[in-house]
This record gives structure tokens, sequence and C-alpha cells, in this order.
């Protein structure tokens, strides 16, 4: 018995979760697949398709591939692969070169368009040889948000299963959850480029220093942040009931973050939240981030 069938049978019944009728729906919808290259970054959302689609094809009709550039921090990737070895998910890392396109380092609204571009040049070539349907983790809740990838994902013919079948968000954490899946409560990690604020060029030193800021918070129990870059200020986001964690070990923390890189630290006393960059430089008002 395979590690997926062992959680599955032992995980709680789905028929008392909310958003039941959507998990059969979408595997109703994998079954009509003659295969799929899945999109796994390892969130929740990537994570519970992939998931299901190897459950219902099974690992030789299912690639997953995770997009690898600096953009995805090395403990996301290590987690990706981690999350394969313990399902049984046929994987494979792809390169993806989107920081070689002036257009993204150019970081401006449309950043997330030449990203997922990158990222659907990089799996045409596993789906064609392998006659797939490349498929995305979008959700409903994401259909509101800026996010232009979405569009460029679409032009290349990717498809978005969660929204075809009708999956929130939250019917994806509680679905995960009934199937036992470690994922389904797994804080959002957007990529790196994300914390810095539109007009700033997206550089290699940039998203290395966000990247070491947050590794060296999370190795004091802040798991759920945001480092926010500018220039040599560093804005930490956590959520509010965190704040006093960080004032109380201020010393720890600053040395973290200095250790990064940055010599200012400051603290967003409006705690963690997705998307507040997006006012900067003209941006929309909201991003996955």
């Amino acid at each position: 018995m395979t590690a997926m069938q062992t959680t599955a049978l032992e995980g709680p019944d789905t028929a008392e979760v909310d958003g039941t009728d959507a998990l059969v729906r979408l595997r109703t919808w994998f079954g009509r697949q003659r295969s799929v290259v899945v999109a796994f970054s390892g969130g929740a959302d990537s994570a519970f398709v992939a998931w299901v689609a190897t459950e219902v094809l099974g690992p030789e009709r299912v690639h997953c591939a995770t997009a690898v550039s600096p953009s995805l921090p090395d403990a996301e990737l290590h987690d990706c692969a981690a999350l394969a070895a313990g399902w049984g998910l046929n994987w494979s890392k792809v390169v993806t070169d989107e920081l070689d396109d002036p257009a993204y380092r150019r970081n401006d609204a449309q950043r997330c368009y030449h990203c997922k571009d990158a990222l659907a040049r990089a799996l045409r070539p596993l789906a064609e040889a392998e006659g797939a349907t490349v498929v995305l983790g979008v959700n409903l809740d994401d259909l509101g948000d800026h996010r232009p990838g979405q569009r460029a994902a679409a032009e290349h013919g990717a498809r978005f299963p969660l929204v075809e079948v009708g999956f929130t968000k939250a019917m994806v954490r509680a679905s995960s959850r009934a199937l036992g899946l470690r994922t389904a409560d797994k804080p959002a990690a957007a990529c790196l480029a994300s914390r810095v604020p539109y007009g700033t060029p997206v550089t290699l030193g940039v998203l290395r220093e966000v990247e070491a800021a947050e590794a060296g918070l999370r190795g004091l129990g802040f798991g759920e942040l945001r480092v926010r870059h500018y220039g040599e200020t560093a804005r930490l986001e956590v959520p509010l009931d965190r704040l006093a964690d960080v004032v109380a070990r201020r010393v720890e923390v600053v040395g973290a973050v200095h250790a990064a890189g940055y010599r200012y630290v400051t603290l967003d006393l409006e705690g963690l939240r997705s998307g507040n960059l997006n006012g900067a430089e003209g941006g929309p008002r909201r991003d996955p981030s």
C-alpha cells in the first residue's frame, strides 16, 4: 500500500467536510484527463492538487514539477522534495529564467505575469513530451486578487481545476485536513520577489537578503512573517498576536536581520497582511504576497 493510499484510508470521513461535493467533482475532473503536469510549489493549493491528481491518475500520469529560481526559498524547495517522497509523487525540478528577463527585474505591477510566463515556458516541454495538460493550484478566492500571472498561464493553455470545480481556499484547507495532508494549514509563502516594492529592481542580491532574514527569524520561532525590502531597511510583518514576542526578543530579532545584510530593522504595527505593497509606485491595491 502506498503512502498516499494509507493517508486516504486513515483520514477522517470526507463526507463530514464542507466541500465534499467539490472534492468529488475534482476527482471526476482529473479522471477525464489523459495526464497532467502540476505546477507544484508545495503550498496548500498546489499540494492538494498534486495529491488528488496522483490519487486519481497514478504517478505515471501525473508529473509534479517545481520551478527552481532565486525567488524560491531553499526551505520551500526542500519541503517540496519531502512532500514528493512522502506521498509517492512523480516529482522533478525545472529551472526558470525570470531573472534574465529585464521586464521581470524592472518589477512593475506586471512582475507576476513575467514570472508565470517563464514557468509556463519551462513546463511546456514536459507537457508536450507526455501529452499532458499543465494545471495550477489557483482557487476561487485568487480570482479577486491582482494576479497577472494567471493570465500568463492561461495564455499558455494551463488550466485551473480548483476554479473549474468550485474550490475556495477554505475548502482546499478543509479537504486537505480531511485527507490527512500536512499542508492543510501550511501558511501562504509567496515568492521572495513579492517582498520588494514595485519600482525597486529585483536582483539576486535583494532576494538573497530577504531569504536570509526570513530564515533567521524562522529560526527564532516566527513561522509566519514577511520581511519587506526597502534598501538598507527591513520592515518586519508578523501576525498581530506575535508583535509583543518580536519586541520581547528584540536583540535576537535585530541580530538575525542585521546578519542578513540590513542596516535598519523596523516592525510594522499593522501586522502581517497580504498585498500591502501594491499601493507603491502606482501599483494595484493587492498582491499575492
